[in-house]
Formats: C-alpha cells, structure tokens, sequence
C-alpha cells in the first residue's frame, strides 16, 4: 500500500513542529489536528503554590508541561531538589525549554522500545518513594498506572487536570477536506500519536470504510485502537522523527506489509 501524503494528527502546535520536522527529511506531510487542547488555567495556577511539598512532578505530555507553565507566577521557578518526570522526549524537551534543568529531568531510556509509563516506571521504580508526595499533572481522562505503582511504593500522589483534550470543531473547511480524504483513503497514511484521536475521527466520520487506509501508529494501544476502527494496514513505529522516516521510506512508499514490531 503506498500513499502520497502522510497526515499528522497530533494537536497544535506540536502538529506543525511535526510536519516542519517530516518535510525537512523528504516526507510530504501535512497537519490534521484531531485534538485541540483546552487549557484549564485555574487548576494548574492552583497547583504552583504546592510545588516545594512535591519530591516529583510528572508531566505525562508536552501539553501538559505547556499548560501547566503557562499559569506559571510571576516570581514563580522550578524547586531546587525537585524532579520532573516525562514519559518521552517530547515532554523532557518542553521541560527543557520552560526553564527546567535537565539535571532535574527523569525519563525513560533513550533506547527505550517505547515511550510511556511503563518504560518511565522502569527509571523510577529503584528509588525511594516511601512518604514521598509525587503530583501527576495530565490532561483529562489519563491513565492512573503510574500513580497506581508509586502508591504501591508508599508514595502519597495527587493529580492536577492542567488540560482538557476535545475534537476539533466540524466546520466547512474541515468536513471538505475529511470528505476528500475518505473518497480516496489510499492517497494518504495517518500519523496517530493518540488513541483518542483516532476515537474523534470515528466521531466526525460516522460509518466511514478505512480499509483502504494505512497508518503509523505509536504504541501498541493506538495500534489496536486503528485496527478496531477497521484500517487496512497499521505499522507500529517509535514515537521519534527517525523512526517515522524510516517506515514511511521503508514500508508506506514500498507498498510492504505491515510491520507489527514498534
């Protein structure tokens, strides 16, 4: 199966830094956010005064670490002896860039076969978190895995909502160009980095056939969640720019056969 075009459904504005990133390296791409983010500014403003009290902080996105430092104070800084968690490098650079030392920084391996809270779990799991306060800043309707293991280790954890996570409003410009995409679904592979986005696609393609329709999905989750949703072919790919590239050259243009491996 071979398309011309690989659709990016990551929200803004991580779909463009996407895209920029894709077409730099010769991949046609282009962006369809299937999620936009809805900040929730009062819990993440809430949540800066209790920062000292926490041993760790972990960011579960780069949407979180953005919504979160954008309620920021003004006189506001990242405690010292205080660790941030991510669960990929996505999330560790936009620690980086809102001012957080990468000394401060705990994420899984870069090696890791995949990046989510399994694999931090396996970077944290060694240290003492008996007694210690951990707070979980996600968007809505996370995962409580993580939590769930520190919890068994002792530690008191406590979750901030920084975001919500919604589909993208159907307008006229957006129906036109779903419409397009599910008259010639060959043409194009996805990129989901979200099982929910491929759930708000269902949404605002009710009965649509996508067997026809290949994509690369980033974990195994979402790779199932597409294979529910009934698409031909799924590829499971590590959520970096050099894995992408590879499969896109290696299996979308080669018009190969899935490769279940990540």
């Amino acid at each position: 199966m071979s398309a011309s075009e690989l659709l990016v459904t990551r929200p803004q504005p991580q779909a463009d830094e996407w895209v920029a990133a894709l077409r730099a390296r010769g991949v046609p791409a282009l962006g369809l956010p299937l999620i936009e983010i809805e900040p929730d500014a009062d819990a993440a403003a809430a949540a800066w005064p209790a920062l000292d009290a926490q041993r760790l902080v972990v960011f579960v996105s780069p949407n979180g670490v953005q919504s979160f430092f954008a309620q920021r104070p003004a006189s506001g800084h990242w405690p010292a002896e205080r660790w941030a968690a991510a669960t990929g490098p996505g999330t560790s650079r936009a620690l980086r860039a809102a001012g957080v030392p990468s000394e401060a920084i705990l994420e899984p391996s870069h090696d890791a076969v995949q990046f989510d809270s399994e694999a931090l779990w396996r970077r944290l799991q060694p240290m003492a978190w008996r007694g210690q306060r951990v707070l979980v800043v996600r968007g809505d309707g996370g995962r409580d895995w993580l939590a769930e293991r520190l919890r068994e280790q002792g530690a008191e954890v406590a979750f901030v909502q920084a975001y919500r996570r919604s589909a993208p409003r159907l307008d006229g410009a957006l129906r036109t160009r779903l419409d397009a995409l599910r008259a010639a679904p060959a043409r194009h592979a996805w990129l989901f980095s979200s099982s929910q986005a491929v759930v708000h696609l269902q949404q605002l393609m009710p009965q649509s056939d996508w067997s026809a329709g290949c994509a690369l999905a980033t974990h195994p989750r979402i790779a199932d969640t597409l294979r529910e949703a009934g698409f031909g072919a799924v590829w499971s790919v590590r959520p970096t720019l050099d894995a992408v590239v590879s499969t896109w050259e290696r299996s979308i243009q080669s018009s190969s056969a899935p490769d279940q491996r990540p």
